[in-house]
């Protein structure tokens, strides 16, 4: 393997590229969700948006509130991203938000809700990896984000 191949293939670039693959797949399925709901009824539609709107609001507020320390922040690390965030780790939105979604999708696709029920998990192990969140930050998230997305199917 040459050196430059080596070099562009690194374990921090592999990991934070996974992260911006999947973060980019999950916006483009629930983009391509919500077009679902608005053609199938404007209830589907709005309660696709306000459930997941609603409720990443609430956790930014409470991140803010609350504005847990960052692995790097407590530890003698360096976030894979060169991220400088200071506070607000608990919980991970984008733990929160791949859950979130991946419930919403599975209102309408219990197989493609799966499928993104385990990018979440991936997702969630890379975001500890890339040293920007703890564990119980993603695990909070993805709680979070499961619990809020259960609430869309009460709701209709």
């Amino acid at each position: 393997m040459s050196k430059r191949f080596s070099e562009a293939f690194t374990i921090d670039k592999i990991i934070i590229g996974a992260d911006r693959v999947i973060t980019a797949l999950t916006v483009v399925a629930y983009i391509l969700v919500l077009i679902l709901f608005y053609n199938i009824g404007i209830d589907k539609f709005i309660y696709a948006i306000l459930v997941p709107g609603v409720s990443f609001v609430i956790v930014s507020i409470f991140r803010y509130i609350y504005n847990a320390p960052r692995p790097y922040e407590v530890n003698d690390v360096t976030p894979m991203t060169g991220k400088k965030t200071k506070g607000k780790s608990m919980p991970s939105r984008h733990t929160f938000s791949i859950f979130v979604i991946a419930m919403t999708v599975f209102y309408y696709d219990y197989r493609f809700g799966i499928c993104l029920l385990f990018a979440g998990v991936i997702l969630a192990t890379l975001r500890v990896l890339e040293r920007v969140h703890f564990v119980k930050d993603v695990v909070v998230g993805a709680i979070i984000g499961i619990g809020a997305g259960l609430i869309y199917y009460v709701l209709p």
